[in-house]
């Protein structure tokens, strides 16, 4: 990837279908949901008593692949900042609509002095678009 970009798609399934088929996918190829019990936003600011229409329902998905994590951060903890990854998803005119942000090879390479990091992450960036469009 060589530009920062929001990777944008939608899908006729509803919410809770895209995100189970999603976590069921992406646990195939080693990513896991780390939020399950709070991505969605809607619940979230009702604990903090915020009213949302009643049809908000936008998820903040975030993953993780812990084997991989593990060894990036061990390597080099100011990874970190770059490494939480969100999958946005909502409803919009009775489909699902998903956004994933995506940081450019010279832009992750601006931000953390790292050799080999820009490419191990657009390459996951690319992983976790294949698995977004394979639970489309």
């Amino acid at each position: 990837m060589e530009q920062t970009d929001i990777f944008t798609t939608s899908t006729s399934k509803a919410l809770p279908i895209f995100i189970d088929d999603l976590s069921q996918i992406m646990q195939q190829r080693g990513f896991i949901i780390t939020n399950r019990e709070s991505m969605n936003l809607a619940t979230t600011f009702a604990k903090h008593d915020l009213e949302v229409e009643p049809d908000f329902d936008l998820h903040m998905i975030q993953i993780c692949k812990p084997g991989k994590a593990a060894v990036s951060l061990t390597k080099n903890p100011l990874r970190a900042a770059l490494m939480p990854k969100f999958i946005m998803a909502f409803t919009e005119q009775g489909k699902t609509r998903i956004q994933f942000l995506t940081y450019g090879r010279e832009e992750i390479g601006r931000l953390v002095d790292d050799e080999a990091f820009p490419d191990s992450l657009t390459d996951t960036y690319q992983t976790i678009i294949d698995l977004i469009e394979a639970a489309c």
